[in-house]
Protein backbone atom coordinates (compact mmCIF):
# COMPACT_ATOMS: atom_id res chain seq x y z
CA UNK A 1 0.00 0.00 0.00
CA UNK A 2 1.52 3.40 -1.00
CA UNK A 3 2.54 5.71 1.81
CA UNK A 4 0.46 8.89 2.16
CA UNK A 5 2.10 12.25 2.87
CA UNK A 6 0.69 15.63 4.00
CA UNK A 7 2.53 18.96 3.63
CA UNK A 8 1.60 22.50 4.67
CA UNK A 9 3.32 25.76 3.79
CA UNK A 10 4.09 27.92 0.75
CA UNK A 11 6.07 27.29 -2.42
CA UNK A 12 9.78 28.06 -2.01
CA UNK A 13 10.47 28.35 -5.72
CA UNK A 14 8.75 29.46 -8.94
CA UNK A 15 5.95 27.44 -10.53
CA UNK A 16 7.13 25.24 -13.40
CA UNK A 17 4.64 24.36 -16.14
CA UNK A 18 4.70 21.17 -18.21
CA UNK A 19 2.33 19.65 -20.74
CA UNK A 20 -0.33 18.26 -18.38
CA UNK A 21 0.96 19.19 -14.94
CA UNK A 22 2.72 21.85 -12.92
CA UNK A 23 5.49 21.49 -10.33
CA UNK A 24 6.83 23.60 -7.46
CA UNK A 25 9.10 23.15 -4.45
CA UNK A 26 8.18 23.19 -0.76
CA UNK A 27 10.04 22.40 2.44
CA UNK A 28 9.24 21.29 5.99
CA UNK A 29 11.19 20.58 9.16
CA UNK A 30 12.96 17.23 9.22
CA UNK A 31 12.44 14.45 11.74
CA UNK A 32 13.55 15.40 15.30
CA UNK A 33 14.19 11.74 16.22
CA UNK A 34 17.15 10.86 13.99
CA UNK A 35 19.32 7.97 15.30
CA UNK A 36 22.41 8.92 17.32
CA UNK A 37 25.42 9.61 15.16
CA UNK A 38 23.39 10.87 12.19
CA UNK A 39 23.29 14.56 11.41
CA UNK A 40 19.82 15.95 12.06
CA UNK A 41 18.05 17.42 9.06
CA UNK A 42 16.96 21.03 9.58
CA UNK A 43 14.61 20.95 6.60
CA UNK A 44 13.46 18.42 4.01
CA UNK A 45 12.80 19.79 0.53
CA UNK A 46 9.95 18.43 -1.59
CA UNK A 47 9.03 18.81 -5.25
CA UNK A 48 5.25 18.65 -5.69
CA UNK A 49 3.65 17.57 -8.98
CA UNK A 50 -0.01 18.55 -9.57
CA UNK A 51 -2.28 17.91 -12.56
CA UNK A 52 -3.07 21.22 -14.32
CA UNK A 53 -6.82 20.61 -14.05
CA UNK A 54 -6.66 20.22 -10.25
CA UNK A 55 -4.27 23.18 -9.88
CA UNK A 56 -6.47 25.55 -11.93
CA UNK A 57 -9.45 24.82 -9.67
CA UNK A 58 -7.60 26.35 -6.68
CA UNK A 59 -7.36 29.80 -8.30
CA UNK A 60 -3.63 29.96 -7.54
CA UNK A 61 -1.24 31.75 -9.92
CA UNK A 62 2.53 31.84 -10.43
CA UNK A 63 2.75 34.84 -8.08
CA UNK A 64 0.17 33.92 -5.44
CA UNK A 65 1.50 30.40 -4.81
CA UNK A 66 4.63 31.98 -3.26
CA UNK A 67 2.51 33.77 -0.64
CA UNK A 68 -0.56 31.60 -0.01
CA UNK A 69 -0.48 28.88 2.65
CA UNK A 70 -1.46 25.56 1.06
CA UNK A 71 -2.10 21.99 2.18
CA UNK A 72 -0.87 19.13 0.00
CA UNK A 73 -1.96 15.49 0.25
CA UNK A 74 -0.28 12.93 -1.94
CA UNK A 75 2.16 10.05 -2.28
CA UNK A 76 5.98 10.10 -2.52
CA UNK A 77 7.44 8.89 -5.81
CA UNK A 78 10.83 7.79 -7.14
CA UNK A 79 9.80 7.69 -10.81
CA UNK A 80 10.41 11.38 -11.65
CA UNK A 81 13.61 12.26 -13.58
CA UNK A 82 16.20 14.02 -11.39
CA UNK A 83 16.33 17.17 -13.53
CA UNK A 84 12.56 17.68 -13.01
CA UNK A 85 12.71 16.94 -9.26
CA UNK A 86 15.28 19.17 -7.48
CA UNK A 87 13.73 18.39 -4.06
CA UNK A 88 14.91 15.54 -1.84
CA UNK A 89 11.46 13.89 -2.11
CA UNK A 90 9.06 13.94 -5.08
CA UNK A 91 5.34 14.05 -4.21
CA UNK A 92 2.47 13.22 -6.58
CA UNK A 93 -0.37 15.46 -5.31
CA UNK A 94 -3.94 14.16 -5.39
CA UNK A 95 -5.44 17.00 -3.32
CA UNK A 96 -4.37 20.66 -2.97
CA UNK A 97 -6.18 23.13 -0.71
CA UNK A 98 -5.60 26.85 -0.08
CA UNK A 99 -5.73 27.44 3.69
CA UNK A 100 -7.25 30.63 5.17
CA UNK A 101 -4.78 33.42 5.86
CA UNK A 102 -4.53 34.06 9.63
CA UNK A 103 -3.46 37.71 9.17
CA UNK A 104 -6.46 38.48 6.95
CA UNK A 105 -8.81 36.89 9.49
CA UNK A 106 -7.32 38.94 12.35
CA UNK A 107 -7.55 42.12 10.27
CA UNK A 108 -11.24 41.52 9.50
CA UNK A 109 -11.98 40.91 13.19
CA UNK A 110 -10.10 44.10 14.10
CA UNK A 111 -11.97 46.17 11.47
CA UNK A 112 -15.30 44.86 12.74
CA UNK A 113 -14.45 45.99 16.29
CA UNK A 114 -13.40 49.45 15.10
CA UNK A 115 -16.70 50.22 13.37
CA UNK A 116 -18.19 53.24 15.21
CA UNK A 117 -21.53 52.81 16.92
CA UNK A 118 -24.24 55.04 15.51
CA UNK A 119 -25.43 57.55 18.07
CA UNK A 120 -29.14 57.55 18.76
CA UNK A 121 -30.84 60.80 17.79
CA UNK A 122 -34.40 62.09 17.72
CA UNK A 123 -36.15 61.00 14.49
CA UNK A 124 -36.91 63.73 11.98
CA UNK A 125 -40.29 64.19 10.30
CA UNK A 126 -38.99 62.44 7.15
CA UNK A 127 -37.78 59.50 9.23
CA UNK A 128 -41.13 59.27 10.99
CA UNK A 129 -42.93 59.14 7.63
CA UNK A 130 -40.53 56.48 6.35
CA UNK A 131 -41.00 54.37 9.49
CA UNK A 132 -44.76 54.76 9.24
CA UNK A 133 -44.69 53.59 5.59
CA UNK A 134 -42.51 50.60 6.54
CA UNK A 135 -44.92 49.61 9.30
CA UNK A 136 -47.85 49.74 6.87
CA UNK A 137 -45.93 47.63 4.35
CA UNK A 138 -45.06 45.15 7.07
CA UNK A 139 -48.76 44.71 7.86
CA UNK A 140 -49.50 43.65 4.26
CA UNK A 141 -49.36 39.84 4.12
CA UNK A 142 -46.70 38.52 1.75
CA UNK A 143 -47.62 34.88 1.42
CA UNK A 144 -45.46 33.50 -1.38
CA UNK A 145 -41.87 34.32 -0.16
CA UNK A 146 -42.71 33.32 3.43
CA UNK A 147 -44.19 30.05 2.25
CA UNK A 148 -41.04 29.34 0.22
CA UNK A 149 -38.80 30.06 3.23
CA UNK A 150 -40.92 27.85 5.49
CA UNK A 151 -40.86 25.05 2.90
CA UNK A 152 -37.07 25.31 2.61
CA UNK A 153 -36.67 25.30 6.41
CA UNK A 154 -38.94 22.26 6.80
CA UNK A 155 -37.09 20.45 4.01
CA UNK A 156 -33.72 21.16 5.71
CA UNK A 157 -35.04 19.94 9.08
CA UNK A 158 -36.38 16.76 7.48
CA UNK A 159 -33.08 16.17 5.70
CA UNK A 160 -31.05 16.47 8.94
CA UNK A 161 -33.62 14.62 11.07
CA UNK A 162 -32.84 11.46 9.09
CA UNK A 163 -29.19 11.73 10.16
CA UNK A 164 -27.55 10.71 13.48
CA UNK A 165 -28.10 12.81 16.61
CA UNK A 166 -26.03 16.01 16.75
CA UNK A 167 -25.66 16.39 12.95
CA UNK A 168 -25.19 20.06 11.96
CA UNK A 169 -24.74 19.66 8.22
CA UNK A 170 -24.26 17.23 5.32
CA UNK A 171 -20.86 17.58 3.63
CA UNK A 172 -19.66 16.13 0.32
CA UNK A 173 -17.35 13.20 1.02
CA UNK A 174 -14.75 14.36 -1.53
CA UNK A 175 -14.34 17.73 0.27
CA UNK A 176 -13.03 16.16 3.51
CA UNK A 177 -9.25 16.38 4.09
CA UNK A 178 -7.73 13.53 6.13
CA UNK A 179 -4.57 14.35 8.18
CA UNK A 180 -1.53 12.10 7.78
CA UNK A 181 -1.71 10.85 11.37
CA UNK A 182 -5.10 9.24 10.59
CA UNK A 183 -3.83 7.72 7.34
CA UNK A 184 -1.08 5.92 9.28
CA UNK A 185 -3.61 4.14 11.53
CA UNK A 186 -5.83 1.12 10.87
CA UNK A 187 -9.11 0.98 12.83
CA UNK A 188 -10.23 -2.34 14.36
CA UNK A 189 -11.71 -4.41 11.47
CA UNK A 190 -14.46 -5.96 13.62
CA UNK A 191 -15.71 -2.58 14.89
CA UNK A 192 -15.50 -1.18 11.36
CA UNK A 193 -17.61 -4.07 10.03
CA UNK A 194 -20.26 -3.41 12.70
CA UNK A 195 -20.58 0.19 11.46
CA UNK A 196 -20.78 -1.03 7.84
CA UNK A 197 -23.60 -3.43 8.84
CA UNK A 198 -25.37 -0.56 10.62
CA UNK A 199 -25.19 1.65 7.50
CA UNK A 200 -26.50 -1.16 5.27
CA UNK A 201 -29.37 -1.73 7.72
CA UNK A 202 -30.36 1.93 8.33
CA UNK A 203 -28.97 3.79 5.34
CA UNK A 204 -26.99 6.24 7.51
CA UNK A 205 -23.94 6.47 9.80
CA UNK A 206 -24.33 5.93 13.55
CA UNK A 207 -22.56 9.23 14.45
CA UNK A 208 -21.50 12.39 12.57
CA UNK A 209 -17.84 13.09 11.69
CA UNK A 210 -16.12 16.02 13.42
CA UNK A 211 -14.78 18.48 10.81
CA UNK A 212 -12.83 21.75 11.20
CA UNK A 213 -15.20 24.41 9.82
CA UNK A 214 -12.93 26.49 7.54
CA UNK A 215 -10.33 23.98 6.34
CA UNK A 216 -12.65 20.89 6.27
CA UNK A 217 -9.92 18.82 7.93
CA UNK A 218 -11.13 15.64 9.67
CA UNK A 219 -10.72 15.98 13.47
CA UNK A 220 -12.53 12.83 14.69
CA UNK A 221 -14.38 9.83 13.21
CA UNK A 222 -11.76 8.23 10.93
CA UNK A 223 -13.50 4.82 11.27
CA UNK A 224 -16.77 6.31 10.01
CA UNK A 225 -14.83 8.05 7.21
CA UNK A 226 -13.50 4.64 6.08
CA UNK A 227 -17.01 3.14 6.27
CA UNK A 228 -18.44 6.02 4.17
CA UNK A 229 -15.68 5.44 1.61
CA UNK A 230 -16.33 1.68 1.60
CA UNK A 231 -20.06 2.00 0.97
CA UNK A 232 -19.47 4.91 -1.45
CA UNK A 233 -21.50 7.62 0.33
CA UNK A 234 -21.70 10.92 -1.59
CA UNK A 235 -22.49 12.97 1.54
CA UNK A 236 -21.74 12.39 5.21
CA UNK A 237 -23.22 13.90 8.40
CA UNK A 238 -20.84 16.27 10.18
CA UNK A 239 -20.53 18.41 13.28
CA UNK A 240 -18.23 21.42 12.99
CA UNK A 241 -15.28 22.35 15.18
CA UNK A 242 -14.11 25.93 14.84
CA UNK A 243 -10.44 26.90 14.59
CA UNK A 244 -8.96 28.27 17.82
Amino acid sequence: MPHKITLTGSATGPLREYDRYVAFDMREKGSPSAPKGLKKSTFISYTVFVAKKAFNKTGLTKKSIMHEKILIQGEPTLDIPIDECPGEVGVICFQITVLPNKNDKEKNDSDAKKEPKQEASAPSEAQKKTESTKQEEAQVPVSQPVAKEEKKSEKEKTRLSNQPKGTQDLLKFDEIIVPEEFLKTRPNPEKTQKVIDFVKRTGRLDEPLTIEKDSKILKDGYRRYIVAKTVKMDQVPVVYEYQK
